[in-house]
Formats: structure tokens, C-alpha cells, sequence
């Protein structure tokens, strides 16, 4: 069995977030002046935001489970801390293709934004919410995919005498 570990930063996810919402807020002020306002996530929102990185966290961890060995501890709490990221530490087979966990990285980082937002713009910007949420489950598909994928095994070639 292989042991990976893989860790979504949280502060990383909050800055794709605001900057994500900030330019989709933007882009439609021709159509409605206040969008700008409305969509973009300020420092003051994290606390709303607080609530859906647990959430994500969850969802995760219970896709994790038939592999799970630790994960961080996530606990609701009364303020944002940034430094409180996701650590999930998991065991794999031992024919797991380790060449995958960059891209496992980048598209669970990816699921971490897409959930938010998806969540943010369900008050914000309904049109586009259900857009964000079937990006965060295609997210988490290819994820599980790349962890039950295998590499096939090589032939070792008998030595001659």
C-alpha cells in the first residue's frame, strides 16, 4: 500500500474565490450596476465562506473514506482561520500511479473554489450557482477516478545465461 497526503490551502482558496467572484461581478455591471457589489466576496463575507469550506471539507471526506487514515480536524467555529487548512493523509493501492497526485492536487483545490462559490452564489448569482456545483461534481469524479486508477504492471524480463 502506498501512503499519500494531500492539503488544500485554505487562505489559497479564499483569494481564487474573491478573485473569481470579483471578476464574474464585474462582468456584469453593463447589466446591473450593483452586480460588483452583490457577487464579490469581501473580507467580511468569510465567515458565510467559513461555513461552506467545512462543508467542502465534508464532502470530501466522506468520498475519501474506503481510503482515509487522518484527516485534519475541521471544527465549526466563531471566526475565519486562514491557517486551518485541509490534510488528508490516504492509503492507496499499491499499483496507485503516483504520477497523478499533482493532478489530483490541482483539481481537489479546484473542487474547494467551485464548491464555494457554487454555495456564495446562491445568494449573490443564482444563474450561474448551478454551473459552479456541476464543475465541483465533475471535480470530485475525476478525483475519485485518479484514485482507483491503476498502473499496470511492468514484466521484469528473466535473466539469460
Amino acid at each position: 500500500m502506498k501512503m499519500t497526503t494531500f492539503t488544500v490551502n485554505k487562505a489559497n482558496v479564499y483569494d481564487e474565490v474573491a478573485k473569481t467572484t470579483g471578476y464574474a461581478g464585474f462582468k456584469m455591471i453593463q447589466a446591473d450596476n450593483a452586480a460588483y457589489d452583490r457577487i464579490f466576496t469581501t473580507d467580511e463575507d468569510r465567515m458565510m465562506l467559513e461555513r461552506f469550506w467545512i462543508e467542502a471539507c465534508n464532502i470530501v471526506t466522506e468520498q475519501f473514506k474506503p481510503f482515509l487514515v487522518t484527516v485534519s480536524a475541521q471544527p465549526e467555529s466563531h471566526g475565519v482561520e486562514l491557517d486551518r487548512n485541509y490534510e488528508v493523509q490516504l492509503e492507496l493501492s499499491s499499483s496507485y500511479d503516483e504520477t497523478l497526485s499533482d493532478s489530483i492536487s490541482s483539481s481537489l483545490f479546484s473542487f474547494f473554489v467551485s464548491t464555494i462559490i457554487s454555495k456564495w452564489f446562491k445568494f449573490t448569482n443564482k444563474e450561474e450557482s448551478g454551473n459552479y456545483a456541476m464543475e465541483a461534481a465533475s471535480m470530485l469524479d475525476s478525483i475519485m477516478r485518479k484514485l482507483y486508477f491503476r498502473k499496470k504492471p511492468q514484466r521484469v524480463n528473466p535473466v539469460q545465461q
